[in-house]
């Protein structure tokens, strides 16, 4: 079965649009048609490939791995842990923000909008890539996590090195798929009030991706975003 036009216009196309043809991404989108015509589902459908149109494949410098979509009105727009202007900060993202204050000195930004951190090339992807409103993990388990781990797979396949952060036990899962010899990955708690005082603060991620960068003659990612 062959698409009628591309899901992406970039060169992720050419790196994974053929999972678009295979048979759990038929029956996901199957999936994905009735419930955005039934239920709210976040983000819209216009946005769950933001990542993706933000970051191409050869930009890529840095992973920003999350697990699922928020799930409150206007809060989710296709990049892990970024929300839309003018939308108050989530708990994950306040915490994001302390961190990066600590880390940093970045002054917490008015606007949560990572869109800054992204065309910078950071791929600021969730393991899953859409949710029902007010329904944390409700479309786990329905292919997501067989694209996701494709796309870790394909940027594990690049020559040129990539600093992965994983936030919580979903990224976690896909260290197995990162060639660590190639990549460097940089592990913590998930920035959420239930688990980021079990190491997630404290962590200095922000500083440590950029030391990383700068070792190997790469540009520093500017996080402030004010």
């Amino acid at each position: 079965m062959k698409l009628q036009k591309p899901i992406f216009h970039n060169d992720w196309q050419q790196v994974v649009g053929e999972e678009f043809e295979k048979p759990y991404y038929l029956e996901l989108r199957a999936f994905l048609k009735e419930e955005y015509a039934i239920k709210t589902i976040f983000p819209t459908m216009g946005n769950i490939w933001s990542a993706f149109e933000h970051t191409s494949y050869q930009d890529v410098k840095v992973v920003i791995l999350g697990q699922d979509p928020y799930h409150g009105p206007d809060q989710a727009h296709g990049l892990s842990f970024s929300v839309q202007p003018g939308v108050p900060h989530p708990p994950s993202l306040r915490n994001l923000f302390k961190e990066l204050k600590e880390d940093i000195g970045c002054d917490k930004p008015k606007d949560g909008t990572l869109t800054k951190w992204a065309d910078q090339g950071v791929l600021l992807m969730n393991t899953v890539l859409t949710v029902r409103a007010g329904d944390a993990h409700s479309h786990r388990n329905k292919g997501w996590e067989t694209f996701t781990d494709r796309v870790i797979r394909k940027l594990s396949e690049r020559e040129e090195p990539i600093v992965f952060v994983l936030w919580g036990r979903p990224a976690q899962t896909k260290k197995r798929l990162i060639n660590l010899e190639t990549h460097d990955v940089l592990e913590a708690p998930h920035p959420s009030p239930l688990s980021a005082h079990r190491g997630f603060f404290g962590s200095r991620p922000y500083s440590k991706v950029n030391s990383l960068l700068q070792s190997r003659g790469q540009q520093p990612i500017d996080f402030c975003l004010d």
